[in-house]
């Protein structure tokens, strides 16, 4: 029923920026807090930015300062503007709703060459 598509990934130097969406469809996205997760080669899948259904942000301590979470409810829609790259941030970057046991979208790719 729900779907996530994630998209906005690429290659960029260290210092650059991104900016991933992730849309939902098929759902009461309202309903969900949402978060962004990332997956390095060999590393365990790590929440990085939550944004709640009131729209209340946390973040990792290590992308804390340069990523900003935000939601658009009435495009079902959540963003990660991804500032100050480093090359430890290259990841797959996914979108969810944390506890929901929704599927996985395919993630986005995000390489960050030093």
């Amino acid at each position: 029923q729900v779907q996530l598509v994630e998209s906005g990934g690429g290659l960029v130097q260290a210092g650059g920026s991104l900016r991933l969406s992730c849309a939902a469809s098929g759902s009461i996205f309202s309903a969900y807090a949402m978060g962004w997760y990332r997956q390095a080669p060999g590393k365990q899948r790590e929440l990085v930015a939550v944004i709640t259904k009131g729209g209340s942000t946390n973040y990792a301590d290590s992308v804390k300062g340069r990523f900003t979470i935000s939601r658009d409810n009435a495009k079902n829609t959540v963003y990660l503007q991804m500032n100050s790259l480093k090359p430890e941030d290259t990841a797959v970057y996914y979108c969810n709703a944390p506890g929901s046991n929704l599927a996985w979208g395919q993630g986005t790719q995000v390489t960050v060459s030093s």
